[in-house]
């Protein structure tokens, strides 16, 4: 019986896929494996018995990954599974930084128990005109899947896509629209761009990435830029400037700061990009899969801490071990395996960075 340890509330169609070898609630003792959504972890005591953490969902500053990945905790997030939620609240952002939507409302507000209200309207609409997407370029800075849907679905509506990500997939490649032209270079992509989106992870390499440079020697004057990825990616200092004298037009982001708030021309979104039930379904249900693949056959999927690990069952047991990627190891987890007089059927190892995993069937 594998206990599992829920940080959050997690959707039933997620935990309902554990099945009667496991037990999970909010308390439990010596848990093995622990879904997660937004909890806080870094202050968390990590368990002796805890052998994975799934994260439902793409982000995982809420874990402490590199502390994991020291004591053997293999974390996991659900990449693409809120695609299509974050893709809709993106493409619905195109259409707020275009139309002045935001404001509009907010001053149409104003106007109750005021006399002639439709003649105040007509007389003042004009200060919240704005163009249409049609036509317009779109660049889409990361194509991970939810870049590649953003990307195809504005070429839909009639924009000119260019895609910049250095470190795109095959499949993600695959599933790019043909029409989208793809820059090897960022300030390349953003030169052009009416409208920039970003669609990366935050990492040491991209805090902070959009920056006062970058705005200043890249950008197209009078750029929207919409970041529904991490609100680190774009410095506030550096964009309050932008939007000051004109570099930047609009800043549409889902990740509200003390700093960028009550700043004129810009929208902030309380964090809705994955806030759809269908989002948290999908979601809840890979989390528990990646759980129950490693749990019960020591397959590593979607691990941003260990390598993607997978090997089809051949032998009669299965030997799962995570170690230092340093010389020697796999020589002597083989002769360990031998030395107890066990044949191996089967073997794949595999590194990332610091950490490896060798999977055995003996």
């Amino acid at each position: 019986m594998h206990n599992i340890l829920c940080l959050n509330k997690i959707s039933p169609l997620g935990t309902d896929r554990l099945g009667e070898n496991y037990t999970y609630a909010a308390e439990i003792e010596n848990p093995e494996g622990i879904l997660v959504r937004s909890a806080a972890m870094h202050d968390m005591e990590l368990p002796n018995s805890l052998l994975a953490i799934a994260r439902a969902g793409a982000g995982v500053n809420n874990i402490p990954v590199e502390k994991c990945a020291e004591a053997g905790i293999v974390v996991f997030n659900t990449p693409g599974a809120n695609a299509n939620a974050v893709k809709e609240l993106v493409l619905a952002a195109l259409l707020l930084t275009s139309r002045k939507i935001v404001p509009a409302i907010e001053w149409a507000q104003t106007l109750k128990g005021t006399a002639d209200i439709s003649k105040q309207v007509e007389k003042g609409k004009s200060a919240f005109a704005g163009p249409e997407i049609l036509g317009k370029k779109l660049g889409v800075i990361g194509l991970g899947a939810i870049g590649v849907l953003v990307a195809n679905a504005a070429h839909h509506l009639g924009m000119d896509i260019i895609g910049y990500d250095p470190y795109i997939s095959v499949k993600a490649a695959l599933g790019l629209d043909r029409h989208t032209v793809i820059k090897s270079d960022l300030k390349e992509a953003l030169a052009e761009a009416d409208y920039i989106t970003l669609h990366l992870p935050l990492t040491p390499d991209t805090k902070g990435m959009f920056n006062a440079e970058l705005f200043k020697s890249a950008v197209k004057k009078g750029a929207k830029l919409l970041n529904f990825s991490r609100g680190g990616l774009v410095d506030s200092q550096a964009l309050k400037s932008a939007l000051e004298v004109g570099l930047l037009s609009c800043y549409v982001t889902d990740f509200p700061s003390d700093d960028i708030l009550g700043l004129e021309n810009v929208v902030a979104i309380p964090h809705l990009g994955a806030s759809t039930s269908e989002s948290e379904d999908n979601c809840a249900v890979m989390a528990a899969k990646e759980l129950i693949d490693y749990m019960e056959n020591g397959n590593i999927v979607n691990s941003v801490n260990y390598p993607n690990c997978e090997l089809p069952r051949s032998g009669g047991v299965r030997i799962t071990v995570l170690h230092k990627n340093i010389p020697n190891m796999l020589s002597g987890i083989t002769a360990a395996v031998s030395g107890k007089n066990m044949n191996i059927d089967n073997l794949m190892n595999k590194s990332r960075g610091d950490y490896a995993c060798t999977i055995i069937d003996t």
